[in-house]
């Protein structure tokens, strides 16, 4: 069984090399050019990411003070309750 991991693992890399090979010969793009690109989507996709990320945790830092306010309220609710049946 390990043999067949090993032997599928190694045909896939092949298969990546050759694909990516290939992808290179014909691309329509001089090398420069093509790093650039590639630079260029990478950063984009940097820049959207941090935003993304961003707005996550702004969502998140929302949801937990909602959440302690409900947290806070309820500690205060038991309070009153404790005091009303103490006496």
């Amino acid at each position: 069984m390990a043999k067949s991991r090993e032997s599928n693992a190694l045909w896939f890399i092949a298969g990546a090399a050759l694909g990516a090979t290939v992808a290179l010969l014909y691309a329509p793009y001089a090398g420069s050019e093509t790093r650039s690109r590639i630079a260029s989507t990478a950063r984009e996709g940097r820049e959207k990411l941090n935003e993304y990320g961003a707005d996550v945790y702004d969502r998140g830092r929302e949801l937990f003070d909602r959440g302690r306010g409900i947290a806070d309220e309820a500690a205060g609710i038991f309070e009153r309750g404790k005091r009303l049946v103490e006496g």
